[in-house]
């Protein structure tokens, strides 16, 4: 389960304080299937970095019984001066995971080939994206956070993307932030909408999107 309680996030701009969630509550269990729709700027991806530990927040508190990922795909945090190899050993350094176990499956499903032994930095957009998504399937969580849907590389690349996280971990819960209401309504059970800070939660799709719409 993951217990979001009364989670206030604020910045500090050039033009005075602004607050982005005010007073967040919502409980994932085990399984669900979250879709959180929400304008550009609403601040679905702050509320998906706060779930991941990433950063934290002002108020409130966060409490996580079960394992989650970072943002699926996110390659942000790669140390360019290392190779894709060199990337892969330390991620799986800090999770506990065998490096020797996960080479293989990083490297057949990124399909770097001899690339995965070059430093990151010389990577294009696309082969970091393959490398990151491969890493965050390589290792195993109870939770997947999801923002914006998988778009990496072509479309055999996206399907072979959307089978390994959608089918081979159906019983996954996920935490998927998006603006568009076709692929919340498609992996998602739970569905909320995200406006000026506030979490609103609907029992179907449609009723959720004509909110969104209007807000």
């Amino acid at each position: 389960m993951i217990c979001i309680s009364n989670v206030v996030k604020k910045y500090h701009t050039r033009h005075g304080e602004v607050t982005v969630l005010d007073n967040i509550n919502l409980t994932i269990c085990k399984g669900e299937k979250v879709g959180i729709l929400g304008l550009n700027g609403s601040g679905k991806s702050t509320l998906i970095r706060l779930i991941s530990g990433a950063e934290q927040p002002n108020f409130g508190s966060i409490t996580r019984k079960m394992s989650v990922s970072w943002p699926l795909a996110f390659g942000g945090a790669f140390q360019g001066s290392l190779t894709g190899f060199d990337n892969l050993r330390f991620i799986c350094r800090i999770y506990g995971v065998v490096v020797e176990s996960r080479i293989d499956y990083v490297q057949d499903f990124s399909e770097l080939g001899k690339f995965l032994y070059e430093p990151v930095k010389t990577y294009s957009s696309g082969m970091r994206a393959r490398l990151a998504f491969a890493i965050s399937m390589a290792v195993e969580f109870d939770c997947f956070l999801i923002d914006e849907i998988i778009a990496v590389g072509d479309n055999r690349f996206q399907e072979k993307c959307q089978q390994e996280l959608f089918e081979k971990r159906k019983n996954r819960a996920m935490i998927m932030v998006s603006h568009d209401p076709h692929n919340i309504k498609k992996h998602c059970s739970r569905f909320i909408v995200l406006h000026q800070g506030i979490l609103q939660e609907f029992t179907d799709i449609v009723t959720a999107f004509e909110y969104y719409q209007k807000n």
